[in-house]
């Protein structure tokens, strides 16, 4: 499994947001963590200030879970790590596992960290290759480097497709409804 990583020339999220082809769709979710240190929890991850981090206060596992109120199609996770500033805080092993609530995850992605600077970005498909829809995902950090016990994590953001994954956008013509209540009594039965 290979990193995608912004120091390495990759794709840079953020960018993909600006441009329109993903969306960033955590700020739809319920956010919470196996643990935290005071003051650096979940407001410290979504913050989009890249020197904040969130740190973990307990035994690894560490656990990021973020809950949608309705299935969303997730088409990546990234993941803001900074090797060169927390070291042994930086995780090293990451699972992520999606379903409909904490009794039926299932491991979907599994990666390995190599002193990673940047975004790292993690493609989320289902077995036809296509993103996946869920209510949950589980960010699991399985390991740190050199052994190290709690976990720095700078920034996570969730993004779906910008477009449905269902097919092309039809084209819009001036008049034509786009509602689904205005579609439905748009043809005779």
């Amino acid at each position: 499994m290979s990193n995608k990583t912004t120091s390495g020339g990759e794709m840079d999220p953020v960018q993909e947001e600006f441009a329109g082809r993903v969306r960033e769709v955590g700020n739809h979710a319920i956010w919470s963590l196996s643990s935290c240190k005071p003051g650096f929890g979940v407001d410290q991850l979504r913050d989009n200030i890249t020197e904040t981090y969130w740190q973990s206060d307990g035994q690894l596992p560490h656990l990021v879970n973020i809950q949608f109120r309705k299935k969303t199609t997730i088409r990546d996770i990234c993941i803001y790590t900074d090797y060169k500033h927390d070291e042994s805080y930086t995780p090293s092993r990451i699972s992520i596992r999606a379903g409909t609530n904490f009794n039926d995850l299932q491991e979907v992605e599994v990666m390995d960290l190599n002193e990673p600077s940047g975004w790292v970005v993690i493609p989320i498909k289902d077995l036809n290759d296509r993103p996946i829809r869920t209510f949950m995902i589980q960010i699991a950090v399985i390991s740190n480097h050199q052994n190290g016990r709690d976990t720095h994590m700078r920034q996570i953001k969730v993004h779906s497709p910008a477009q449905d994954i269902l097919g092309p956008p039809a084209p819009h013509l001036p008049g034509q409804f786009l509602t689904n209540e205005f579609q439905r009594y748009a043809t005779i039965r």
